[in-house]
């Protein structure tokens, strides 16, 4: 699938998952400088990020997250994650996490075309009903909202920010289909 201004999206495998750790704990690390409430505090080393990369690798290798990049000319620059809920009475969900754009790359359809992709790959595997959250005041907020996925409300302090101040939780979903 291409993006907007030559950004491919793919799908990675175990391999793929596994060569793109350091690229992608360098989107996570600028996420979080640029204060993203994505799990990750201002003291997180760049061990936590990697750690955290090898961690969804394993996921990937399980066939439990399907893990997208967006790459340009100067490599990795987004990503998205499609967790497969695999509860018996939940095989008709997933849940979308971590979307990212590299600060650098913003602003040029990436999340639009990461989001695209994680959700034709849920329809694929036979997930029809995807949720969400994010930040209250995020842009990604307005991301989803634009895309069609219904708000359903904010969790007041539901996390922090990488500063350690409140950060509510804005939750929702989108009927496939």
């Amino acid at each position: 699938m291409t993006a907007p201004d030559s950004v491919t999206i793919e799908q990675l495998d175990e391999d793929g998952a596994r060569a793109a750790v350091p690229a992608l704990a360098d989107i996570l690390r600028d996420s979080v400088a640029n204060g993203a409430s994505v799990g990750f505090m201002d003291w997180s080393t760049p061990r936590d990020f990697e750690n955290f990369w090898r961690g969804i690798t394993a996921e990937v290798a399980a066939e439990r997250i399907l893990l997208f990049i967006a790459r340009d000319e100067s490599g990795i620059v987004g990503t998205a994650q499609l967790h497969l809920i695999g509860k018996p009475n939940q095989p008709h969900r997933a849940e979308i996490a971590k979307v990212l754009v590299h600060s650098q790359a913003r602003r040029r359809g990436i999340g639009e075309a990461l989001m695209r992709a994680a959700e034709a790959a849920a329809l694929a595997h036979g997930r029809d009903l995807l949720v969400l959250d994010t930040d209250e005041a995020g842009a990604a907020r307005r991301l989803y909202n634009r895309l069609g996925w219904t708000e359903l409300g904010t969790i007041p302090r539901y996390a922090l920010m990488p500063d350690g101040r409140d950060c509510g939780s804005t939750f929702f979903y989108k009927q496939l289909g």
